[in-house]
């Protein structure tokens, strides 16, 4: 009977300390990022016999980065413009006199893919000799890797496999001449695309003649009056093709260079807007690739009349001519005073009824658009 009662009495302290133990809970649990957000766990201690101290570390105790910060009273941990090195695990220990409770949440931080190809290129071989080119790609979640060839404007995907760490690798074994050309490696993943090119060139051999192949980077350019602006055309074919510049239905502008297979436009203007040409052409043929470039100008404003001289008890109207891309913004105001409440616009008309010797001044016109704004100013004598 004495055992027994001693064994209650044991069983019944064992479970009053077990209660008196911290419980931690994490919220959330897991979490989920683009590189650069900011995201924060809270740790939450739940029974137990206070004090408790809390203390966050990686579960692979390695130190916490320099962007991540603890809360002033330990339960919060923030992580500011998260990177890839933040990705993991994360305990948050609880310590308290009765005993330690921990709970683990996982952060993870996707990032669009990153692609690297080496030998950077261009790669020369001689004709029989094996090519190797490694891809490095990265990015989370993982990305999917593919290697492809450009054929005549035309992409023919050779394979297609998923990142893993280990390099992504295009290799020809005996190098020909019908083997030269441009090829791309395009990573692709929830977060984005990101390619890289390295062209292939062979020596020796028979080479036959092929067509040229075009293109012109950036597709579309978007400019402000006054700035420069240059387009790059990289072409490729056997023989190696030359290149001319032209402009659908215009000729080029009077301040363009060309060098190389690049056409630099300067001091652009709105009439420099429209679609540029790049002519490449060999003795098998020739072929066009295009570019758009529009120019956006800042607004110029002009008031009608300058002066104006009415009666009292005439209408007073002013206009602000615009010239600019739009959208523009218009506001009236009056300098030294303010426009009459009975004055009204109509788009770009300010008119005043009635008008009174009150109304006399000097009016003035404030045009804005994203490129920057323009003022004009009106005088305006009440008689």
């Amino acid at each position: 009977m004495a055992f027994y009662c001693a064994a209650l009495l044991l069983c019944t302290l064992l479970s009053a300390g077990a209660q008196q133990a911290p419980v931690v809970t994490i919220e959330p649990r897991s979490a989920s990022v683009r590189q650069g957000e900011t995201v924060s766990f809270r740790c939450r201690v739940q029974g137990g016999v206070q004090p408790v101290q809390l203390e966050w570390k990686r579960t692979n105790n390695q130190p916490l980065s320099d962007n991540v910060k603890i809360g002033p009273d330990g339960s919060v941990i923030t992580f500011t413009s998260t990177r890839p090195g933040n990705q993991g695990t994360y305990r948050c220990l609880a310590t308290s006199a009765q005993g330690r409770a921990q709970s683990v949440a996982t952060l993870n931080v996707r990032q669009p893919p990153k692609v690297r190809v080496t030998p950077s290129g261009p790669v020369q071989v001689q004709a029989g000799e094996q090519v190797s080119v490694e891809c490095h790609v990265t990015g989370r979640p993982r990305p999917s890797a593919s290697w492809l060839r450009v054929d005549r404007n035309r992409e023919t995907v050779l394979s297609t496999t998923t990142s893993t760490d280990a390099a992504t690798v295009m290799q020809v074994v005996s190098a020909r001449s019908e083997d030269a050309g441009v090829y791309i490696c395009r990573a692709q993943n929830s977060e984005g695309t990101s390619e890289s090119k390295v062209e292939l060139r062979v020596e020796g051999g028979v080479q036959g003649a092929t067509l040229p192949e075009a293109s012109v980077s950036p597709a579309e350019t978007v400019a402000v009056e006054g700035q420069t602006v240059t387009l790059h055309c990289e072409v490729s074919g056997f023989p190696t093709p030359t290149i001319s510049w032209s402009k659908l239905r215009a000729p080029l502008p009077w301040l363009h260079k060309i060098q190389g297979g690049s056409l630099t436009l300067q001091n652009v203007g709105r009439q420099d807007s429209g679609q540029y040409i790049c002519n490449a052409t060999n003795d098998v043929g020739f072929i066009e690739a295009t570019a758009q470039v529009e120019v956006e100008t800042r607004p110029y404003t002009t008031c009608l009349p300058e002066q104006l001289r009415v009666r009292a008890g005439e209408s007073i109207r002013l206009q602000c001519l615009v010239h600019g891309t739009p959208p523009v913004h218009l506001q009236w105001s009056k300098v030294g005073g303010t426009i009459p409440r009975r004055a009204e616009t109509h788009d770009s008309i300010l008119l005043i009824s009635q008008a009174k010797a009150a109304d006399a001044g000097t009016y003035k016109c404030v045009a804005s658009n994203r490129h920057g704004t323009s003022e004009a100013v009106a005088k305006v004598t009440v008689r």
